[in-house]
C-alpha cells in the first residue's frame, strides 16, 4: 500500500464491553484497518467504554476478552490505549497511582491501558486523519 493510501484513524469507544456490540465492532474495525496497512493513532475509551480496561472483567471461556484482545494489538502495532480518568473513576477503574491518591486499597486498570483526560483525546483527534466513534 503506497503511503497517500494509507489512513491514520484515532478510535474512540464509548460502547459497554458486556452488553453493546459497538465495543466488539470497534476492536474488529481496528484489527482491519491495521492488517490493511493504515495506522492507529490511539485509541481512547469513554463513558462505558472505560469498562473495557478493567483487569478484573472475566468473561465466560467461550467469550472473548475485549482487554486481552485490545492490550495485544496495541504492544503489536504500538498504538496507546487512553482512558478517560473522569468516566473511569465514576465506574470504579482506577490504576495505581489514584488509588493511593484516594486512599482505595486495590487498583484495577489493566496494562497496557493508562488513565488520561479529555486533552488527549483532543490531540488523538488532531493527529489523525479520521475519528471513527463506536
Amino acid at each position: 500500500m503506497s503511503d497517500h493510501q494509507v489512513t491514520k484513524f484515532t478510535l474512540l469507544v464509548t460502547g459497554n464491553p458486556a452488553s453493546q456490540q459497538s465495543a466488539s465492532n470497534a476492536y474488529q474495525f481496528c484489527s482491519a484497518a491495521l492488517k490493511a496497512g493504515h495506522k492507529v493513532s490511539g485509541v481512547f475509551f469513554y463513558l462505558d467504554g472505560v469498562l473495557t480496561a478493567s483487569n478484573l472483567i472475566s468473561p465466560a471461556t467461550d467469550e472473548v476478552n475485549l482487554a486481552d484482545l485490545w492490550a495485544n494489538l496495541a504492544k503489536e502495532y504500538q498504538f496507546p490505549l487512553e482512558v478517560c480518568v473522569s468516566a473511569s473513576l465514576r465506574r470504579g477503574i482506577v490504576n495505581q497511582q489514584e488509588a493511593e491518591q484516594l486512599a482505595l486499597s486495590n487498583y484495577n486498570l489493566k496494562s497496557p491501558f493508562v488513565l488520561s483526560g479529555l486533552g488527549q483525546l483532543a490531540e488523538l483527534s488532531a493527529n489523525c486523519d479520521r475519528l471513527v466513534q463506536f
